[in-house]
Parts: structure tokens; C-alpha cells; sequence
């Protein structure tokens, strides 16, 4: 039997993108998928919602769970969650994959924009996890994984547009404290980033960064990554913070030519806050 067969995910923001891709790939075993999002009715400017995201995790061989949820919402959270364990019968995994960017420097960050960042970001991301935990305690091999960068704390990631890094790494953060506060209860707390850009629709908030298309890896080899994270013992692996091509170098999957968006030997484009300590794996194909 597949390793996350009948396991059920509770997904943030996963009506696209990377999220989209962990829950299909999860979705291959099998699995249950809560898609927890905000993107009911089409969207003018970004493809997918989380009806078409069901259709696609169904395809894919699993089970889905299509509910509004703005993650800035606790009442909205803990609603999302209770429907979630009354139609599966309770939560395996959680996923903190919503996330709001905005690459600009202090003096041209916004309240608006500011505030956004930090409830999704950070505030989101404590709070979905805090409503999955009582759950997860009941699960065979519970995981907390965020879709966010190891604790390296130096101030070149930060200098460009603080308030986003802030955010960002608050994530990392809570996934640090969380990792140490329920070790005791087998919940595993884990971070993962990738190394190089991904080729999703979030580019669209980044000024230039749709050229650079051609240099990035698809959202698949998060998934793999993902996946390779999620079926590991959850007591044996918690409290860290990991790069998509050394999980998947460590789990003997050693060429990544095919997530390429581009095929050819162009080199990549590395994603932000890639700690200089934390170089590819030996022996990998690009």
C-alpha cells in the first residue's frame, strides 16, 4: 500500500501552484486532500480555484475537500479544520503553503501590503497549525510541513525589502518553536524551500521575474520533495529545514534535469534565501 494512502492533508492555498502539486502528488497514493483556499470563483488574472483543484486531485487518484478559507481568519480556520476531520475522520498532515509576497523595500511597503504579508504569512500560518495539532496528536505519523526558508538569519536576506523577509522567515520561526513544543507528541515540524525559482503564477507579483521563466524548475520537484518529507517517521524527523534537491538527493533521486522548465544547460536561477551553507548535493544532474 502507498505510503500516504487514505492519509488526510489539510492544505493551505492549494488551488495552484505549489501547493496544487503536493496535493496531486499526494493525491497518486491516494490520499484524502483538504484544498483550504480562498479562490472559489475564477480569478481575472490567476488560473485555478479550489473546485478545479478537486477535479484535478481526483483525477489524480485521491480524494478532495474543496473549502473557502482566507487563512487571515481564525474563525474561518477552525471552521475549515472541524469540516475537515467530520468528512475524513481527522488530519495526518498540514501543509503551510499560503503565503503573500511583496519584494519592496521600507519606504515603498504599504500598510495595506504589510499587513497582508504578516496575517498570511505569519499569523496564518501559527494558527493553522495550531487548529490541526490536537488532530495530528491522533495520527500515526503526524507532519507539519511550511513552505518556508531555513533560519539563516544573515542581513542580505532582509536588507531588499525587510518587511517581506520578516514575514517570511516568522514561518521558519514558528516551525523551529512548534518542532521543540510537540516533540513529545511525535508531531514533526518541518520547513522546506527551494533552491532555484519555481515557475508559478506568483511570479506575476515580482517585476521581471516572468523572464526568467526559462531558468526555473517546475513545482513538481517540491512535490517530490514534499513527498519525500511527508513518509519519513515523523519522530525521527523533525525540527528541519531543508532545500527541495538535497531531500531528494537523500532520498536517491539524484537527476533533476526533468523539472526543468527549459530544457538544455542554461543555468538556473537561484531562489531568494539560499544560505551560502547549504550547497547542491555531490553528484546531481541539473
Amino acid at each position: 500500500m502507498s505510503p500516504l494512502n487514505g492519509k488526510t492533508l489539510f492544505i493551505s492555498g492549494a488551488s495552484r501552484g505549489i501547493g496544487l502539486a503536493i496535493a496531486r502528488r499526494a493525491a497518486r497514493d491516494g490520499a484524502n486532500i483538504v484544498i483550504a483556499a480562498k479562490t472559489s470563483d475564477p480569478h481575472p488574472k490567476l488560473p485555478g480555484t479550489i473546485h478545479s483543484a478537486a477535479e484535478e486531485i481526483v483525477a489524480a487518484g485521491g480524494k478532495a475537500l474543496p473549502l473557502v478559507c482566507d487563512i487571515r481568519d481564525e474563525a474561518q480556520i477552525e471552521a475549515a479544520v472541524a469540516q475537515a476531520v467530520a468528512t475524513f475522520g481527522g488530519i495526518d498532515i498540514c501543509i503551510n503553503n499560503a503565503s503573500a509576497i511583496s519584494l519592496t523595500p521600507t519606504l515603498h511597503t504599504e500598510p495595506k501590503r504589510y499587513d497582508l504579508m504578516h496575517q498570511v504569512n505569519s499569523r496564518g500560518t501559527f494558527f493553522v497549525s495550531r487548529a490541526c495539532v490536537p488532530h495530528l496528536k491522533k495520527a500515526a505519523n503526524p507532519h507539519v510541513l511550511t513552505l518556508s526558508p531555513p533560519l539563516d538569519l544573515s542581513p542580505k536576506f532582509f536588507a531588499a525589502h525587510a518587511a517581506y523577509s520578516v514575514a517570511k522567515f516568522s514561518m521558519s520561526l514558528y516551525a523551529m518553536a512548534m518542532a521543540a513544543e510537540f516533540k513529545a507528541d511525535g508531531i514533526a515540524f518541518n520547513t522546506l524551500w527551494p533552491r532555484t525559482l519555481i515557475a508559478t503564477v506568483a511570479l506575476q507579483a515580482i517585476p521581471g521575474a516572468m523572464q526568467l521563466v526559462p531558468r526555473a524548475r517546475t513545482p513538481e520537484i517540491m512535490a517530490d520533495a514534499a513527498y519525500a518529507i511527508l513518509v519519513r517517521n515523523s519522530r525521527e524527523f523533525t525540527g528541519q529545514h531543508c532545500i527541495d534537491d538535497i531531500v531528494l538527493a537523500e532520498a536517491g533521486i539524484t537527476d533533476l534535469r526533468g523539472y526543468r522548465v527549459q530544457p538544455g544547460d542554461e543555468e538556473l536561477e537561484i531562489d531568494l534565501f539560499v544560505p551560502d551553507n547549504m550547497p547542491p548535493p555531490a553528484g546531481i544532474l541539473v
